[in-house]
């Protein structure tokens, strides 16, 4: 669902996906061949969202307040991404936390579960776990361009199959 909030729109590219049951709200951008999947939550009453090229936030995520995600970065199920900075190809995984103010650096990943406080600087290419997130290991090259082609080829497909049972 696209919705309007106090004359904001969301600016939604041609090729990108937001699947039906995800809600959408004011000042947000989803870039070419993003994808925003079910029951996520973009909110963007407070500050822009925006979510860069091949991106790919997933089912029960929420975003709020100035968020920006880079090209190919992936947000997993259940993450809260809160008006941060994630930067080219991180991965923030699953039930993580990203606070207010906090910048991941490209390349890098929050582990699930783990809670990136106010501020925080994550350096590129790091994995950071645990609550509060500290780095725990450095990372020769990240998996994030093959996420982001998966999840960019699996929007074509919701978009090309996808069918509501409940309209027939």
């Amino acid at each position: 669902m696209l919705r309007a909030v106090d004359g904001m729109e969301p600016d939604v590219a041609d090729s990108a996906y937001v699947d039906e049951a995800a809600v959408v709200i004011g000042d947000v951008v989803v870039e070419d061949e993003a994808s925003v999947w079910p029951n996520t939550t973009l909110r963007g009453d407070h500050g822009q969202i925006v979510v860069g090229e091949r991106a790919n936030v997933q089912d029960n995520a929420v975003l709020h307040e100035d968020a920006v995600l880079g090209p190919d970065v992936t947000v997993g199920h259940s993450a809260i991404v809160h008006a941060c900075t994630v930067e080219r190809g991180a991965l923030v995984g699953m039930n993580a936390v990203v606070l207010d103010d906090a910048h991941i650096g490209e390349g890098a990943v929050v582990a699930a579960g783990s809670v990136v406080t106010d501020g925080t600087e994550v350096p590129p290419e790091t994995m950071v776990v645990g609550a509060p997130a500290e780095v725990k290991a450095e990372l020769d090259g990240s998996m994030s361009e093959a996420t982001a082609e998966h999840y960019a080829d699996l929007a074509r497909t919701y978009e090309a199959t996808g069918e509501r049972l409940d309209e027939r």
